[in-house]
């Protein structure tokens, strides 16, 4: 193995005192913060709001401990207070987001995540950096393991989002070299779950929504590519045995569950009952054909592995929707299962 084992220690105590998250405000930072507060952390988020929402974090903002800042990342950045732990989710991270802001996604993924550092290094912290499947680009290994260096398109349309990750965890690796900065590295495979926004243009928000409405389901391509989807609480509790380990990573974070986009169709069509139709369109460049993870190093260095099958996190996925559009105090209720 190379430098994902480079440090290897036992699990540490889990992580307490402070938390600061940057993106904190999106689908994926809202719940790492419910859960780290759950946990008893005091947490400090961090988020632009390019793409999050305030209203992810609604039920949590009056609650002691927490503390939600607007800020933009790509300039220095100190919470003013000393942290234990420094979560790096800051980036646009669905096709439609980061095509619209793509230099911003390379400043995030650049200048975010030196100030990140910056911040980890100053007060000693551990990082952990959000990375994602996207550094394999179309892989020519199957399924993908950490040692796999990738296949990606430098210039095409998608490297905004691949090469801004690639270059994180390699300024990841140049703190934690030169200056001994405590760093873990996730590679998250396609995450899914309440609060994706409907408009998120991934595939899990697009059909529950355009199912839900009764709309034909726009399939990329002949469907045939596969994809492997990994539910929120599954993802968010990888990211936290990470950050409470020693392992330096890269670590691969998702479900080894595979499907094809037109298996994962006729699931949304099942759970929703739908009897919307299926459209085609056009499948976009540099789309990967087929992403499975080797999940052997999270099992054995963190203890993880994904505990929610597809059944049960898309029937929770439409369940949200489904309340959404009807109008449910959502937040409220999330205040009353967190506490």
């Amino acid at each position: 193995m190379s430098d994902h084992s480079e440090e290897v220690d036992d699990m540490r105590e889990p992580a307490r005192g402070v938390a600061l998250i940057t993106g904190g405000a999106g689908f994926l930072g809202s719940h790492l913060c419910e859960r780290l507060m759950a946990e008893g952390m005091r947490v400090v988020c961090v988020d632009n709001f390019a793409t999050g929402r305030a209203e992810n974090l609604a039920h949590l903002a009056d609650l002691p401990g927490f503390e939600l800042r607007e800020a933009d990342l790509t300039r220095p950045f100190d919470p003013g207070e000393p942290v234990d732990t420094v979560f790096h989710l800051a980036s646009a991270a669905s096709p439609p987001d980061y095509l619209r802001l793509p230099v911003e996604t390379l400043e995030a993924g650049s200048l975010g995540t030196r100030n990140a550092l910056e911040v980890a290094r100053r007060y000693g912290a551990r990082f952990v950096l959000a990375s994602t499947s996207e550094v394999y680009g179309d892989p020519l290994e199957y399924p993908q393991r950490e040692t796999y260096w990738g296949n990606v398109n430098p210039v095409g349309p998608r490297s905004v989002y691949d090469e801004a990750k690639r270059y994180a965890e390699s300024l990841t690796m140049a703190y934690h070299r030169a200056y001994g900065t405590d760093v873990g590295i996730a590679r998250i495979f396609n995450s899914y779950g309440p609060r994706m926004r409907a408009d998120d243009g991934r595939m899990v928000p697009t059909f529950v929504n355009q199912a839900l409405a009764g709309e034909p389901l726009t399939v990329a391509g002949d469907g045939m590519q596969t994809r492997s989807l990994c539910y929120v609480d599954d993802t968010v509790r990888g990211l936290m045995a990470l950050a409470d380990s020693g392992v330096t990573g890269p670590v691969n974070i998702g479900s080894d569950e595979e499907l094809s986009v037109l298996s994962l169709v006729r699931v949304v069509l099942n759970t929703t009952g739908s009897e919307s139709g299926i459209t085609f369109v056009e499948r976009p460049q540099d789309d990967p054909r087929f992403r499975r993870p080797d999940i052997r190093l999270a099992r054995e260095q963190l203890g993880w592995e994904p505990r929610v099958r597809l059944a049960e996190g898309l029937r929770r996925t439409v369940a949200y929707f489904a309340d959404l559009r009807s109008g449910r105090d959502l937040n409220a209720e999330a205040v009353r299962e967190l506490y």
